[in-house]
């Protein structure tokens, strides 16, 4: 018999297809190929803990008790960049890696974090909204500012990190960044500026966008005192993890005025809850789609399944993340 992969994909979302028809011209000659829909929080079939390699959508996790079943599993594959959804301490226990696909939306999240800016600094929305309603006075003018004469904080210089920033120096701001693990002399190789912590770097931003990964170290990293650092009338956009910032000090400094605008693409327990929240001025929130588009999809489609497939056919995988 084949060995098993199998795609494991929320039900609520369609993010693939029951033919798995980009997987398969990548397995099907070395594997049998299965999609299996799940509701959340729903136990894991038979078909899922016995297969030989996992390909994970965002949503169901993968617990140690979960991965203490999976006796044939030679791999769980993420299929995105984020992969907190899986224990990858008990899975490294376990002898199975865990990969992800950290590349293949790199171009459409620094595209969002960047329109997400745009649309705060020239106030798209407000105007949008004013001439819908016969309005030609331009109410929010005053709101309205120069590109050039902004400075981008960017929290994490990883491959969409950087992305950004070289859109934003396109742009013409003048562009900074934190981040603890990128080598000395980064900053020089792509012509912007090194901070030496999240608060040198909250204090001189106009904007501050952040890119860093859901760890144990990040989250909750930006809160009402990282907040409070922040300049008054300054901007945050959030198109990385929603549980790195703190939601409720970033509405609250949007009902006080201390922050100007936010663009959240990830909210901490999304998606919004209330009304209330929904009704939070100057804010401009998506739904957690910054890495949608056709052509990212097939990308990180076609990578998960090739390396299911070096896993199931005994060779070595990559972007191992434990």
């Amino acid at each position: 018999m084949k060995p098993s992969v199998v795609i494991l994909c929320p039900k609520e979302f369609k993010f693939t297809d029951h033919e798995a028809s980009v997987e398969s011209p990548f397995l099907k000659d070395v594997a049998a190929v299965s999609t299996v829909w799940l509701e959340y929080n729903s136990p894991f079939p038979r078909e899922v803990l016995d297969s030989d390699a996992l390909i994970l959508w965002h949503g169901p996790l993968v617990d140690a008790a979960i991965i203490s079943q999976m006796r044939n599993c030679k791999a769980i594959i993420r299929n995105g960049v984020g992969y907190d959804s899986v224990d990858t301490a008990a899975a490294a226990q376990a002898g199975i890696p865990v990969c992800n696909v950290p590349d293949y939306g790199t171009e459409e999240v620094a595209d969002h974090a960047i329109a997400l800016m745009l649309a705060l600094y020239r106030q798209l929305f407000p105007l949008d909204i004013e001439a819908k309603q016969l309005g030609w006075k331009i109410n929010v003018a005053g709101k309205m500012r120069r590109l050039r004469h902004q400075t981008l904080g960017i929290v994490g210089l990883g491959r969409i990190g950087t992305a950004t920033a070289l859109r934003a120096k396109a742009f013409g701001l003048r562009v900074v960044f934190y981040d603890p693990y990128v080598p000395t002399g980064t900053h020089k190789a792509i012509g912007i500026e090194r901070m030496n912590s999240l608060d040198e770097l909250l204090q001189v931003a106009d904007t501050v966008s952040v890119h860093c990964p859901s760890s144990a170290e990040t989250r909750g990293m930006i809160g009402a005192r990282e907040i409070a650092r922040m300049k008054p009338g300054a901007f945050l956009v959030n198109t990385a993890r929603g549980d790195i910032v703190q939601k409720a000090a970033v509405f609250a400094a949007l009902r006080s005025g201390h922050l100007a605008g936010a663009g959240l693409d990830v909210v901490e327990n999304e998606p919004l809850r209330t009304a209330e929240e929904a009704a939070t001025p100057n804010l401009i929130c998506t739904c957690h789609a910054a890495f949608c588009s056709p052509e990212g999809m097939i990308e990180m489609r076609s990578t998960s399944a090739r390396i299911a497939r070096a896993a199931v056919t005994g060779q070595p995988v990559w972007n191992r993340v434990n």
